[in-house]
């Protein structure tokens, strides 16, 4: 799956935004206030949306008229995607539109919801799933691509409320394949919001195949690894004594309360040391590398700032760990500030935010012909952003 394009209106800062051709390894960067967390709460948005209704994930970020763009209370929020992905063993493009309104009394609920792509080569994309208001129908035969679109089977459904998603409601049954594997999808966004901090501790022996979005169960996802993926616990390793100098080996071990604990083992000293003991930087390192070699990527990967604690000599090989799990099947989407870590990247991969009348804009980097020029002569991305030269992005701070 990847997501090729993004449009949204009027969600905060983004007032009438667009993305396109976004690659498999996208990188924000502007200045602080520009809206490069607005874009990773668009992603938990739809997917608090899907696990509850629009109104709580709504009422998660202060409301309707919080979440809005300034001075368009009104008017309605609406996000965009065009993303690819099989359906039915038929990879295709795919568009999703969710429109949310109020209604009379002020109440949120969903204008309009369509899943539409093309079956095949010719013509206007197919409504697949079209609803407003709670009402409307979705095809539950769109795997017989032979058909011609009057052939297909359209069943009307009414959902429990209109501030519920039809892709939550139609997504649990296996004939609405659209529906179903959008909605899978999105249950598997995962949007880091990462801390050291609850890392650290011990756990209750337990069992936990994927990172959690805070971290806290970092112990149990590496015992994950190394009792049932050893080569990928290996390579773990293995690229944690390449970036963290010292660090020879790490173990889970279980201690005699039955708690669950990583061991550090520094070349330097005969005995190990207990997460608890080891530097901020290292925890995250290690964190970082756990959840890039999970055996089954997520879908989308959202990491703000992955440069906070660590080692500027570290980014740049960060970026690549970055790159390589998105090779392997992910797409990720990352917000930075730092030097370091664009001097890793192409310029295709940065998109730049920045404030225009109180609202966030979004470009290419690459779309600059100063940039490309001084990058095809030689320099980095990251010295270019350093200097101000992305069109004076940081002029009010590149750092926070």
């Amino acid at each position: 799956m990847q997501i090729e394009s993004i449009a949204i209106r009027n969600y905060r800062l983004f007032q009438d935004v667009r993305m396109t051709d976004i690659p498999r390894l996208c990188v924000l960067v502007g200045a602080n206030g520009t809206g490069k967390s607005t874009l990773f709460d668009v992603f938990s948005f739809l997917k608090d949306a899907l696990s509850m209704n629009v109104t709580k994930a709504l009422a998660r970020r202060g409301g309707y008229r919080e979440v809005a763009s300034r001075g368009h209370t009104d008017e309605p929020i609406e996000i965009t995607l065009q993303f690819r992905m099989e359906i039915a063993g038929h990879e295709r493009l795919v568009t999703y539109l969710l429109r949310i309104a109020k209604d009379p009394q002020g109440h949120p609920l969903i204008e309009r919801e369509v899943l539409r792509y093309k079956r095949g080569s010719f013509g206007a994309p197919y409504h697949f799933l079209d609803f407003a208001h709670g009402k409307g129908s979705a095809v539950n035969n769109e795997e017989d691509f032979s058909k011609p679109d009057e052939k297909l089977t359209r069943e009307e459904q009414e959902l429990d409320a209109s501030d519920i998603l039809a892709i939550k409601g139609l997504g649990q049954f296996e004939r609405f394949k659209a529906a179903s594997a959008f909605r899978l999808m999105i249950e598997n966004w995962h949007i880091s919001d990462f801390h050291v901090s609850e890392a650290r501790p011990s756990q209750e022996d337990g069992f936990a195949e994927h990172l959690s979005t805070r971290g806290d169960n970092l112990p149990l996802v590496a015992n994950y690894l190394f009792e049932h993926h050893r080569g990928r616990f290996e390579q773990v390793l293995a690229a944690m004594r390449r970036r963290v100098p010292g660090v020879s080996v790490i173990e889970p071990r279980q201690t005699e309360d039955g708690r669950l604990v990583l061991r550090f083992q520094d070349g330097s000293f005969r005995d190990p040391f207990i997460a608890r003991y080891v530097s901020d930087g290292t925890i995250k390192m290690f964190a970082y590398l756990v959840l890039l070699n999970d055996p089954n990527p997520f879908p989308i990967l959202a990491v703000e700032e992955p440069e906070n604690q660590l080692y500027p000599e570290l980014l740049p090989e960060l970026a690549e760990e970055f790159r390589d799990y998105a090779r392997r099947g992910g797409q990720v989407f990352i917000s930075t500030h730092s030097p370091d870590f664009l001097n890793a990247l192409k310029l295709e991969e940065i998109f730049c935010l920045r404030k225009e009348s109180g609202f966030t804009t979004i470009s290419r980097a690459s779309e600059s012909g100063t940039l490309r020029s001084l990058v095809d002569a030689g320099d980095l991305p990251g010295y270019l952003w350093k200097q101000g030269l992305f069109e004076g992005l940081n002029k009010s701070g590149a750092h926070r």
